[in-house]
């Protein structure tokens, strides 16, 4: 695919309002239309760029996704100083990222981090004809896109890069005012056009939402538990799915855990949910791996993934999954971020501290510590699921060491009632016994001169039932 080819490429729901501007621009306006979806099997030469005020840059993150995008990365440029409000980069750094693009004959720049809507411009026109600057945020919604399988996962990727591309479309415009007022009302109606079709994006969004919720309702009335996995990328959640659906899922094989371990090298292969079914200590369970958090993607594009979020929210309980092996300030860091956007949860969050082999007993308690001290910062913040995090668990879902201790907490966690139903000997209660059995978990039965007594475990709302079926036997 070509250069021009890919800038055309638009996302499935709609023309981009930022789309055509050669009438009215030079080759570096058309390389600002930013639009996200960079990803593709061949893209091209990027040159990486990257800049930390108190460190070194580590870039390792940022040139897996650029190489996930489909980029060769030939270089990096990197910077040890605050942002520059101009370039992001300090005047002289970007001045030799001009050069280095232009010697190593890039087709673009990828900065690790957010540009603003000026600093994107300012490098734009800094930077060689057909270099384009691309974002962090720009990027990862680039994967997201190609990643979108479902009618969900589009909407919610089309609406994250709407509202990246708002801003954007006003900086352009204002730029173009300031030199020919000719194209204002054209302007005008493109930011109006980016307006509406947010707002109709949301609302289909809404509907998707809405009948994905009523979805979990009804698996509830029939007796499945709902749990979901939140974290970030790679910290190990599609391993551990597999582990927990492998006691009742013959098709998960060793290799199939041996094949999601080193799934790190494919980042964002889909942006879909994954459901398996498991058992929990005799509980009926639906364990869904949501989406993974990515370092610095803005908040206003984590909260356009709304029905990840809501599995998350809604769930009896989220698994947390934790990658021990980052740094501590990196668990408190992710931690903070993951459930600042989540914000509450209908039930408890057990948080996982998976790859825990990789780490001695001081390690591991430096990470409890980074989890407890993230806690005390969402409780001052005021977001309620700092209230809702139960004790962590260690575990290993690559070996699967502590693996049946992660069952154990989720089971422990879950809504749970029970009773004793007394019932006649009849093929009423047999009929009853079946239904109980495929949604809760029966612990005794008990055959009387008198009847048959039955201990029953299960949902709140099974539980109820069963009582209320149970008045009809009798």
């Amino acid at each position: 695919m070509s250069r021009d080819e890919r800038s055309d490429d638009e996302t499935r729901t709609g023309s981009d309002p930022d789309d055509d501007r050669t009438h009215r621009s030079d080759d570096n306006r058309r390389r600002q239309q930013n639009d996200s979806r960079t990803h593709c099997s061949d893209a091209g030469r990027a040159l990486i760029a990257a800049r930390d005020a108190d460190t070194r840059p580590d870039t390792d993150e940022i040139r897996g996704l650029a190489r996930a995008a489909g980029y060769e990365v030939v270089d990096e440029v990197t910077q040890r100083r605050r942002e520059d409000p101009t370039y992001g980069l300090g005047r002289g750094k970007a001045e030799d990222l001009m050069r280095r693009a232009s010697t190593e004959d890039v087709d673009a720049v990828v900065y690790d981090g957010e540009l603003s809507p000026g600093q994107t411009a300012s490098l734009s026109d800094l930077l060689p004809d057909e270099v384009e600057p691309i974002d962090r945020t720009r990027l990862v919604l680039g994967l997201f896109a190609e990643g979108a399988g479902s009618r969900a996962a589009e909407l919610q990727v089309e609406l994250a890069r709407l509202r990246y591309l708002k801003p954007r479309l006003r900086e352009l415009i204002a730029r173009d005012y300031a030199t020919d007022l000719r194209y204002h009302n054209e302007d005008d109606r493109r930011v109006l056009d980016a307006e509406r079709r947010i707002d109709d994006v949301r609302r289909a969004l809404d509907d998707v939402t809405e009948t994905r919720s009523e979805r979990r309702e009804q698996r509830r009335r029939e007796g499945f538990d709902a749990v979901a996995l939140a974290g970030y990328t790679n910290a190990g959640k599609s391993t551990l799915l597999r582990r927990l659906a492998a006691d009742i899922d013959e098709s998960v094989t060793a290799a199939d855990i041996d094949e999601s371990v080193t799934a790190a090298d494919r980042l964002f292969e889909t942006l879909d949910v994954t459901t398996r079914r498991v058992t929990l200590g005799g509980r009926r369970a639906l364990v869904t791996d949501t989406v993974g958090f990515v370092d610095a993607l803005p908040h206003r594009s984590v909260r356009s993934f709304r029905a990840t979020l809501d599995a998350i929210r809604d769930a009896d309980v989220a698994l947390l999954v934790i990658d021990a092996d980052d740094d501590p300030e990196a668990v408190r860091d992710r931690v903070r971020t993951t459930l600042s956007a989540v914000e509450e949860t209908d039930g408890p969050v057990v948080p996982v501290l998976n790859k825990a082999d990789l780490l001695d007993d001081r390690g591991l308690r430096a990470r409890r510590e980074a989890l407890a001290s993230a806690t005390d910062d969402l409780a001052a913040d005021g977001h309620a699921v700092a209230d809702a995090l139960a004790a962590p668990v260690h575990a290993s879902a690559r070996s699967g060491e502590g693996v049946d201790a992660v069952r154990t907490a989720v089971r422990e966690a879950l809504p749970t009632a029970e009773t004793t139903l007394r019932l006649p000997n009849s093929g009423e209660t047999q009929s009853l016994l079946s239904w109980a059995y495929d949604r809760g978990e029966v612990r005794e039965v008990d055959y009387g001169p008198d009847g048959v007594a039955v201990d029953f475990v299960g949902r709140p709302s099974v539980v109820a039932e069963a009582e209320r079926r149970a008045t009809e036997v009798n």
